[in-house]
């Protein structure tokens, strides 16, 4: 094959998608943190699937890829998610005004596109995905000058999977922290995926792929683990949104002040001007800031801002759903939650919590996922529970929205589940609005919240030596014991309980049963009978057990 087709060029990055999707837990698996982390091979699948299926119709190449990297630049997430986008977009300016591409044309557009990736990030590091990108792109020129630009475009693809590969390979001799934690690269591993399935397409490979099948596909989430981290981040906030441009700054380069702020606001920055609008990612401790600068500019189309501190990471975003649909309560107030697990939404359900949004360690619901769950209420007066750090700041988003509209939203900073329980046990209906959200918040403060979880990697973090398949022990989100088992993770954990008379405890769904008994007979025994225990099947992801101690 001497030529790509705008049918072929969508059908080779269609059918990388769905190899992505099929490859994404182990790209997750690459990342450096100990704790079960969701993060890389998540955001680049879904940054994938935001794929234009119109691109299949298009009559050029030129028209495909562009319709490509535009769907891809909308739907982008995380630092990896975005640079791909980019990455895309760039190769879609180097194939402008053509009906065909030749391996010339391939070799050409993707020289554009590693210099737009390079050039959306603040300070390239080698050793990433960025540093891939460049080798595949530097072996298809070679490609291409040894044996001519109408030469076999499968061939030239292989070649550029080869140096991909070998330059992936090379990532932990340029960045320390991959090779402590014996890994190559994640995003750079997912960049050498995408080209081994665009090489397996042009070859006629794929195993029964059509664009309908695409279509189809591409509406089904990709759910992975996700858990804290105790890493030492200068600047928390995973802040990323994209700005609809208003007339004023239409067409690119137009926006060069709100890119200087960005650069200014904090690190990982990565920034795109496109003609219509804006994408940006930056890690920031002033998220606030970063959309009231970006608002002047039109009007925010998405909004995303995670707390890396707690590293979570948003999976299957359009997977994520309010349980038992749309349910209109009645009455001067009402309440909406974030949770996960049958048992821990049916005890939320019990307090009086009106709209639940499946969601938390193992999937971030977005803005507008929290939007439809309060506009499901019909209380005068809604209050919303995250019961998850990483989800506090969409919440509160969401609530900032509904107040302009009139409605009276206040978001509760729980930061777990137990927060959001005990918040509900003191609501007290004869109390106003501002006085119930006062003695709220007053009680989660004084929940103690332990969780366990098995960690996914050898680490060391603060002083602990941790290796892969330990427990973890964690104490308002925060590792503080490692041990073999549960039994010997909860002795480690006990003394955050002693001054608390009343103990809750979740168990989750891979707990087993003869693990439940001797916790809770070992809580008994070490607590005494003058303390209230409680155990329940929480059937929680992630975390074998979540205790609340007050």
């Amino acid at each position: 094959m001497q030529h790509i087709t705008a049918e072929q060029l969508f059908r080779m990055t269609a059918y990388a998608c769905t190899q992505m999707k099929s490859e994404c837990d182990t790209i997750n698996q690459l990342n450096v943190f100990p704790v079960p982390d969701g993060d890389t091979g998540s955001n680049m699948t879904m940054t994938m699937e935001g794929i234009n299926a119109t691109a299949a119709d298009a009559a050029t190449v030129s028209e495909c890829a562009k319709l490509l990297g535009a769907g891809m630049l909308r739907s982008a997430r995380g630092n990896s998610g975005v640079i791909l986008s980019v990455f895309f977009r760039g190769f879609a300016k180097g194939l402008a005004e053509l009906t065909e591409a030749c391996a010339g044309d391939v070799a050409a557009a993707l020289a554009v596109a590693v210099e737009s990736a390079y050039g959306s990030v603040m300070n390239p590091t080698e050793g990433t995905i960025l540093t891939v990108m460049r080798a595949s792109a530097e072996a298809a020129t070679a490609h291409v000058d040894q044996q001519g630009a109408e030469c076999d475009i499968a061939a030239l693809f292989g070649a550029m999977a080869v140096a991909a590969q070998a330059a992936l390979d090379r990532t932990p001799e340029l960045l320390p922290m991959l090779k402590k934690a014996g890994v190559v690269d994640a995003g750079g591993y997912g960049f050498v995926i995408i080209l081994r399935a665009m090489q397996a397409s042009l070859e006629g490979k794929e195993a029964d792929f059509s664009p309908e099948a695409f279509r189809r596909a591409a509406t089904k989430p990709v759910l992975s683990a996700a858990a804290a981290s105790d890493a030492d981040i200068i600047y928390p906030y995973c802040t990323e949104c994209i700005v609809e441009k208003s007339a004023e700054y239409a067409g690119e380069g137009t926006v060069e002040a709100l890119h200087r702020f960005v650069l200014g606001a904090g690190d990982s920055a990565v920034f795109v001007d496109d003609a219509e609008i804006v994408k940006l990612h930056v890690h920031t401790s002033d998220p606030g800031s970063v959309l009231s600068e970006a608002v002047k500019y039109g009007s925010l189309l998405t909004v995303k801002i995670e707390n890396m501190r707690v590293q979570h990471t948003e999976l299957a975003l359009d997977a994520a759903h309010t349980s038992d649909g749309p349910r209109i309560v009645e009455g001067k107030y009402s309440f909406v939650s974030v949770a996960n697990g049958d048992g821990i939404c049916a005890a939320l359900r019990d307090l009086g919590i009106d709209e639940i949004v499946i969601g938390g360690q193992t999937m971030n619901p977005s803005t507008e996922q929290m939007l439809q769950a309060i506009r499901n209420t019909d209380g005068e007066y809604v209050f919303v529970l995250p019961n998850n750090s990483n989800i506090i700041m969409v919440a509160q988003q969401a609530a900032e929205i509904l107040c302009e509209e009139g409605r009276h939203v206040i978001v509760l900073p729980s930061k777990s589940v137990p927060q959001g329980i005990s918040a509900m046990y003191v609501f007290d209906p004869s109390l106003s609005f501002e006085e119930n959200a006062a003695e709220m918040t007053a009680a989660m403060r004084a929940v103690c919240t332990l969780s366990m979880t098995e960690a996914v990697r050898d680490a060391d973090i603060d002083g602990l030596h941790i290796a892969k398949g330990q427990v973890l022990g964690m104490v308002n989100g925060k590792v503080r014991q490692v041990a073999n088992d549960e039994e010997h993770c909860m002795l480690q954990l006990m003394e955050h309980l002693t001054p608390c008379s009343c103990i809750t405890v979740f168990y989750g769904s891979e707990a087993a049963p003869e693990t439940v008994e001797r916790i809770e007979a070992m809580l008994q025994g070490a607590l005494g009978d003058d303390v209230d225990i409680s155990v329940m099947d929480g059937g929680q992801p992630v975390y074998s057990f979540i205790i609340s101690g007050e």
